[in-house]
């Protein structure tokens, strides 16, 4: 997100999981035409990044070689490019020979849920191709991060850790304007460091970076309402709406359409004066 565009503007990132093992929508989108047809489809809903992952970040999942992550995520990637979409393609990997490929593909923002910890090498990569990336907070990996995660101030702590990484990534050649900032929502956290980090987002908003939230149909929400994965969609929307009131800028979800539709009329009603849109496309 350009530091230029209005204090007041939102953008989606729609969820293209190329994966068998994906918490939500795991096997769905392995096909590539499925995958870029999902894509175009995100984009015409109101997604204004698409972001593509190879490897499943769900907790207990197993790590994906190169090769593989290659394989499902490259054709997605050049699909999309070819079909002339607008949207802007991430691509959520931490391996940097994975990132160099995307971007060499047409990919601009490097979506890495380690923060250019797994993979120190993936951050000269954004940095040679001009691109954007997203660095997020999780406490240890996908395998144990939910093994009784202990914080002692949860947002204290992904604070000093997001500040940390942001100066790694300007360091190594990432200009400040390029970069977004994730707490990780899920990732190593329980119910109410989730609902914490929510409540005290300002924190991280003073960072002076969009805010990326993504608390789409995530299991912290079904033990707050007793809902399966596919009807958290409700839950979904009131979390990124409180996220957008207290300064969240960047919202990863899987249904793109309902959270659009809720923060457009929530960024209507905290701004002044209200227009018409000059289209109905989104």
């Amino acid at each position: 997100m350009s530091d230029a565009e209005p204090a007041r503007a939102f953008r989606i990132m729609g969820v293209i999981n190329v994966t068998p093992d994906s918490f939500s929508d795991g096997g769905q989108y392995l096909d590539a035409p499925a995958a870029i047809a999902h894509g175009l489809e995100l984009e015409a809903e109101g997604a204004a990044i698409l972001d593509v992952g190879g490897e499943s970040t769900r907790p207990g999942a197993a790590p994906v070689d190169e090769d593989e992550e290659l394989r499902r995520v490259l054709p997605v990637i050049e699909g999309l490019i070819a079909a002339g979409c607008p949207a802007q393609i991430s691509i959520d990997t931490s391996k940097s020979g994975v990132a160099a490929r995307a971007l060499e593909a047409g990919a601009t923002l490097v979506n890495d849920v380690t923060a250019f910890q797994g993979d120190p090498r993936i951050a000269a990569v954004t940095a040679d191709a001009g691109a954007d990336c997203c660095l997020m907070h999780m406490l240890g990996t996908p395998r144990t991060m939910q093994l009784d995660p202990h914080y002692d101030d949860v947002v204290g702590e992904v604070r000093a850790f997001l500040e940390e990484r942001m100066s790694f990534a300007i360091a190594h050649g990432i200009a400040e304007e390029r970069i977004m900032l994730d707490p990780g929502i899920g990732f190593g956290k329980t119910v109410e460091h989730n609902l914490e980090l929510l409540r005290r987002l300002g924190e991280l908003v003073e960072l002076g970076r969009p805010v990326v939230i993504g608390t789409s149909r995530k299991s912290f929400l079904g033990k707050i309402t007793g809902r399966e994965v596919d009807d958290r969609v409700a839950a979904t929307v009131a979390t990124n709406v409180l996220a957008y009131e207290r300064g969240a800028r960047v919202f990863r979800v899987h249904d793109v359409a309902p959270v659009h539709d809720a923060l457009t009329v929530t960024a209507a009603t905290v701004s002044a004066p209200w227009t018409t849109p000059t289209s109905t496309t989104r």
